[in-house]
């Protein structure tokens, strides 16, 4: 295969063939019209002209439209050749220069040199959208393994604090400086459930962000998905003595979606605002139904989310305050979660925290359009 594709000829070849078959087809024609219908209406002008047939004066006016004929039409293919020739060897120079850029480039971020960039040929709009596609998917690979540099560096930071811990207990046990009592033992389940916690949301999210091929999307009564989930985390609010509230209307249309899979979004951004609230805080649940979409809306009266956050809130393993979401058993992952998630539905999610309120509010936004499967 590589042997037939290094002797099949090069673009340059292939436009010059091509110019060839061109310039010989136009000479053919010209040569068939000049030869075949070009002398009858000669000589039928000839003899208008008063110029007897088959005379001295006939012949020799044939034998100079046969010498023009063969001179003007020659000239043409030598001059129409040259210049076949020359656009020829221009063009296919442009293009072989612009085609071994995008190799080259190609060549580079498949060896990992993600910020190789290909300049914009000016060949036209074909080939400067080609270059500006490479260049976009060769931004999107680097952003891809930025992300994924950061997120082996988070993931290591996240496992080491828990295993640090483990490893620091057994060996104390080990060494007879701690005996097995309830409270080693009680730690030393903490650190394995924080493990295990964090185990499971790394598998959450990366099936998250398959897509809605990793969903079971059906009919869905988003108002049942909000009761049942907040029947299911009521325990923990009333432990904690924060009050959970909703406010759903009356009807709301149903959505094509996975149930499951929006109940962990709700779960999720639930979690979330109970560790943000004091007790005697209050979470509210709001549904608003618009004309194109459903707004779910989660608000706290919780600490709040300062300025400079807010734009990372939805970021793998990001936390405002990481010392204080450690002791209360997030992973950091909940919100990226529930990001990918909604956006599998088609949907977004953003944040709110005014400063002067103190509250912070979540919306949901899923699109009532895909609530009827095609």
């Amino acid at each position: 295969m590589t042997r037939h594709l290094r002797g099949a000829p090069g673009i340059g070849m292939r436009l010059l063939i091509a110019q060839s078959a061109v310039l010989l087809a136009g000479a053919i024609t010209t040569w068939l019209v000049a030869a075949v219908v070009g002398p009858p209406l000669f000589r039928e002008h000839l003899h208008r002209a008063g110029v007897p047939p088959r005379s001295a004066e006939q012949v020799h006016a044939e034998q100079a439209y046969q010498y023009a004929t063969v001179l003007s039409v020659g000239g043409a293919v030598v001059v129409s050749a040259v210049t076949a020739i020359l656009v020829t060897w221009y063009v296919s120079r442009r293009l072989q220069r612009s085609v071994a850029d995008v190799a080259a480039a190609a060549s580079a971020v498949a060896q990992g040199h993600y910020g190789t960039r290909v300049p914009p040929p000016r060949l036209g709009a074909d080939f400067d959208s080609l270059a500006h596609a490479f260049n976009r998917m060769a931004a999107q690979l680097q952003a891809v393994d930025a992300n994924r540099r950061q997120l082996f560096s988070d993931l290591a930071h996240e496992i080491r604090t828990p295993v640090s811990v483990l490893d620091a207990y057994i060996e104390a046990v080990e060494d007879g400086v701690r005996s097995l009592t309830v409270d080693t033992t009680t730690m030393l389940r903490e650190q394995t459930r924080r493990l295990v916690r964090f185990s499971a949301d790394v598998a959450a999210l990366a099936q998250a962000e398959e897509g809605s091929t990793s969903m079971a999307m059906a009919e869905v009564d988003i108002s049942d998905v909000i009761l049942t989930t907040v029947t299911a985390v009521s325990d923990r609010y009333r432990a904690k003595q924060v009050s959970l509230k909703t406010a759903l209307p009356s009807a709301l249309p149903p959505l094509h979606g996975d149930g499951q899979r929006l109940a962990q979004v709700l779960t999720n951004l639930l979690d979330n605002a109970l560790r943000h609230t004091p007790e005697h805080g209050r979470v509210t649940v709001s549904v608003e139904n618009q004309a194109a979409h459903i707004l779910l809306r989660v608000t706290d009266t919780g600490v709040g989310i300062a300025p400079e956050h807010l734009p990372h809130v939805f970021d793998r393993l990001y936390r405002a305050d990481p010392a204080r979401t450690h002791g209360h058993g997030g992973s950091g992952l909940g919100l990226s979660i529930a990001k990918a998630i909604v956006e599998a539905h088609g949907g977004s999610i953003g944040v709110e925290s005014p400063s002067d309120t103190g509250q912070t509010t979540f919306t949901v936004e899923l699109p009532i359009s895909m609530s009827t499967p095609l």
